[in-house]
């Protein structure tokens, strides 16, 4: 009888000594050992020793057995997985927890899955403004209560930031643009827009808009406007624009050469994605429809910054970079469909690990959406990078 009772004791300790050392992996869809072992933080061979009978193929929804290097974590470990799983499952949106990034998913894309904003997201994922979305990475999905709780403190705040600032009233010139506008007053093109609604579209010429900027800025600004300025509108007015407009058109009709401004390109980036789910339309150059060449035109439009009309035209100017230099900002081009010429432009958003290239552009067979070079028939139909901005 004691003997017994030591066999059972002995082999109970080693079923909790076991299950200490391992966690239980239940495996989801697009998963290979790869994946799960960049998740878990061990290696590939640990898990193969760990589950010596495992098929070389692995089966949806089977189980596999990931050894526990931290054990005072292994308790907290199968919360996240189980999170991470419900998302390959389209959990519901008001469940706060983990997102794998998978694929050509987009910030947008995940947002509107969870229903979020792009802003709630980065707000709970701060190295996204700097590094942006990865194939594999994990990222913190707020709960809907969370949203709502930081949107109901967010009045508070802004009021007394509110109570400090001044309305400048500002009237739109010929040939000026939302950017050099918004540069003028140290704010954003969305910030611009978000004070006045009704620019979002289109800025007509001698539109009032209304500016609020902190008291210190709006002095800054007053202190730096001329006497002269109040008659250039008086001249623009009567037509006595000799003096001013050729300046104008010139700085308007080349490409700019601009430094090495990260929060421009972010700008461009931001402009650009903006129009993801834009319906392709030939010749297109506005929201009712683009084509690969128009959205970029319309893109670097809004920023004062010309670009010629075809994609093959686009291609020849700026500065022809590798791909192994590619930054983000930078136009892409393609021969696609086997052409001999480039016939296809699109905008770097992402620089990824392994050479992959993210791109946001016009297609004839999706409108406006992010691809990757590492997709078979972009990796086929590329042709070169351009640096526009230098």
């Amino acid at each position: 009888m004691v003997y017994r009772l030591i066999i059972v004791l002995f082999f109970f300790s080693v079923g909790a000594f076991a299950q200490d050392n391992f966690i239980k992996h239940k495996i989801s869809k697009g998963e290979n050992l790869s994946v799960i072992a960049k998740k878990y933080g061990v290696k590939v061979k640990d898990i193969a020793d760990a589950n010596p009978n495992a098929p070389k193929i692995l089966k949806l929804n089977s189980t596999l057995l990931i050894p526990n290097k931290n054990k005072n974590t292994a308790k907290a470990k199968p919360k996240n997985v189980e999170v991470a799983v419900a998302d390959n499952y389209n959990a519901p949106s008001n469940t706060s927890g983990i997102h794998e990034v998978a694929f050509k998913e987009t910030l947008w894309g995940i947002a509107k899955k969870y229903n979020l904003s792009v802003d709630d997201l980065k707000k709970a994922n701060p190295l996204l403004e700097k590094e942006g979305l990865k194939i594999g990475q994990q990222i913190a999905i707020p709960s809907n209560n969370d949203v709502a709780l930081a949107s109901e403190k967010q009045p508070e705040t802004s009021t007394e930031v509110i109570s400090t600032d001044v309305e400048l009233v500002r009237e739109v010139r010929a040939k000026e643009t939302k950017y050099g506008i918004s540069k003028e007053y140290g704010i954003t093109v969305a910030e611009l827009e978000r004070q006045n609604p009704s620019v979002k579209r289109k800025m007509p010429v001698g539109y009032l808009l209304k500016i609020r900027v902190p008291k210190e800025k709006a002095d800054a600004i007053q202190a730096t406007q001329t006497p002269q300025e109040p008659n250039v509108q008086t001249d623009v007015a009567s037509n006595q624009v000799a003096e001013t407009l050729p300046e104008i058109k010139k700085d308007s009709s080349f490409v700019r050469t601009i430094g090495n401004h990260s929060e421009l390109i972010e700008q461009l980036i931001a402009n650009a994605t903006g129009n993801i789910g834009t319906r392709y339309r030939s010749g297109g150059t506005t929201k009712a429809g683009f084509d690969c060449s128009g959205l970029m035109i319309c893109t670097f439009n809004n920023f004062d910054i010309k670009l010629p009309r075809s994609s093959i035209e686009q291609s020849r100017i700026g500065t022809k970079v590798s791909a192994e230099e590619a930054q983000k900002g930078d136009l892409i081009f393609f021969r696609t469909n086997g052409r001999r010429h480039i016939n296809h432009v699109g905008m770097i958003v992402e620089v990824a690990e392994g050479g992959e290239i993210k791109f946001v552009h016009s297609s004839t067979h999706g409108g406006v959406i992010i691809s990757s070079t590492k997709e078979p028939y972009y990796t086929r139909a590329f042709s070169q990078v351009n640096r526009v901005l230098n």
